[in-house]
């Protein structure tokens, strides 16, 4: 059973000290204890000549949250989706979503934190980060932004610096408070319709829907198999009719039931593609196909390549 390797904080440690040339004492966080959950925050400059010198990253599962304000050229790639970045840009990274981020001059600066969502979920009324729009499901959070608002989110990375390098007693519990505003500086980039709520049956019919299809997500092994494959599968688990709940994705979303699911499957299947040595037919199992020929027939119907084709 193959298994898609995750990168876990441990691997980020050993990452950054590599990068760094330091040793993990020096650069983990001080009066950071078990119970708080995980934080730390660096400048994105020195981390970067080892980035420059490769041509090729790999898309990463990680196991924790990661927020960066990135000053320079560069490209992110969220699965299908390739988004050019010419001076500015506001990511945010979840452990669901891999991506792969390529600077694209030498001119790079900034600066990310990564934590853990115990950290970020501490005395929040939240249930999970997911209960956030930014963190939601099928979104792609990454922001271009002017130099106005990179300098103003640069001063919240300044504090969170200033704080975590200090002795006061509740330095996190501030530092919890600069991300919570990094969020919602970023939920406020967001299109107002993406942002909206609403109470209306139909509209927690969608929501539902749509955290149904995320919770099969990601394929980790290739014996994983999907249960819900078709829109009658997702509405039988509704107790919803077929018609009804194509009728209220296609108003809040513009797309059927079917090309929903559709289009999450072939955004795993590229993830897979590309970041597996599974072969075609362990993919087209674990996408929940009976046939390699249905398989490589729907993704060629999406993409225009073969499975193989693609990989290449």
């Amino acid at each position: 059973m193959e298994r898609i390797a995750h990168t876990s904080l441990e691997d980020f440690y050993k990452e950054m000290t590599a990068k760094l040339g330091k040793d993990l004492e020096s650069i983990f966080p001080k009066g950071l204890h078990k119970d708080i959950g995980h934080f730390n925050i660096f400048d994105i400059a020195p981390t970067i000549e080892r980035i420059k010198a490769t041509s090729e990253m790999p898309y990463n599962r990680r196991k924790y949250y990661k927020i960066s304000l990135i000053r320079g050229k560069n490209r992110a790639e969220y699965a299908d989706k390739i988004i050019s970045i010419k001076k500015n840009a506001l990511l945010f990274a979840t452990p669901k979503v891999p991506y792969h981020w390529v600077p694209e001059d030498p001119d790079q600066s900034g600066s990310f934190c990564v934590f853990t969502e115990d950290f970020f979920m501490k005395n929040s009324f939240l249930k999970s980060l997911e209960d956030l729009p930014l963190f939601q499901p099928g979104g792609i959070p990454v922001f271009e932004i002017d130099d106005e608002q990179a300098e103003e989110i640069e001063i919240l990375f300044s504090k969170m610096k200033k704080e975590i390098a200090s002795d006061y007693l509740f330095k996190y519990d501030l530092i919890r408070n600069y991300v919570l505003e990094l969020v919602h500086y970023g939920q406020k980039l967001q299109p107002a319709a993406k942002l909206s709520t609403s109470n209306d049956a139909s509209l927690r019919v969608v929501s539902l829907f749509i955290e149904l299809l995320e919770r099969q997500f990601p394929i980790e092994s290739s014996e994983q198999r999907l249960q819900l494959r078709t829109a009658k599968d997702y509405a039988e688990r509704l107790a919803v009719h077929v018609n009804y709940l194509n009728k209220k994705l296609k108003e809040s979303t513009g797309k059927t039931t079917t090309e929903f699911i559709a289009d999450r499957l072939i955004q795993e299947a590229k993830i897979l593609l590309r970041q597996t040595q599974w072969n075609i037919s362990e993919i087209s199992y674990a996408l929940g196909f009976e046939e390699l020929a249905h398989f490589s027939n729907f993704f060629k119907r999406k993409t225009s390549f073969a499975p193989l084709e693609f990989r290449s």
